[in-house]
């Protein structure tokens, strides 16, 4: 009997790690590959507030949330602001991500866009197969936040929250240039 409850025990306490990220939590490091193959990791990004947003062709919600992170994102590089806007295609296959790459890239060009095509990164935020999926990092590259959905309204929310990302310190390796609070 006490075996029972003590591999009982054992199984519920590997089932809620296995749960989920959730913010104060180190993200896993892989963020995709660019159509060039370039591997993405989070930890290239520590000392940016990353904003990690997880995308298909045929999301609708997802092609209206991109032009409002790649303008942010635009906004940023044009004031030398430590933020970076990751897009992770989720689940589509090779063609239809490097399709779509190319053309968001002529239009979007700030976007870094990369490609998951099992789901795989996405799968530890719990979101299962909804879409779009947005999670914020820290500058020190843990979890802040993580929304599912994408509605309009909760904008000024989101730039509310990046800002207050931004104007946290950078952690300690990296740069000076990034240790400015700024805001968007």
């Amino acid at each position: 009997m006490r075996t029972t409850i003590a591999l009982l025990c054992g199984l519920l306490a590997s089932t809620s790690l296995m749960a989920g990220a959730k913010p104060g939590d180190r993200p896993a490091d892989l963020l995709g590959q660019t159509v060039d193959g370039q591997t993405v990791t989070a930890a290239s990004l520590r000392g940016d507030v990353v904003v990690v947003g997880f995308w298909a062709t045929w999301c609708p919600y997802c092609m209206r949330e991109m032009p409002t992170l790649a303008g942010l994102q635009t906004l940023a590089t044009q004031r030398h602001l430590p933020l970076q806007v990751v897009y992770v295609n989720s689940r589509e296959d090779r063609e239809v991500f490097v399709r779509a790459s190319r053309a968001l890239r002529r239009r979007m060009p700030g976007l870094l866009i990369t490609w998951d095509p099992h789901g795989s990164i996405r799968k530890p935020y719990g979101t299962n197969d909804m879409l779009p999926v947005m999670v914020l990092l820290h500058r020190d590259g843990t979890i802040a936040d993580i929304r599912a959905g994408y509605d309009e309204k909760d904008l000024d929310d989101l730039l509310a929250e990046i800002n207050t990302l931004m104007a946290e310190p950078a952690p300690s390796s990296a740069t000076a240039s990034s240790a400015q609070p700024a805001s968007l």
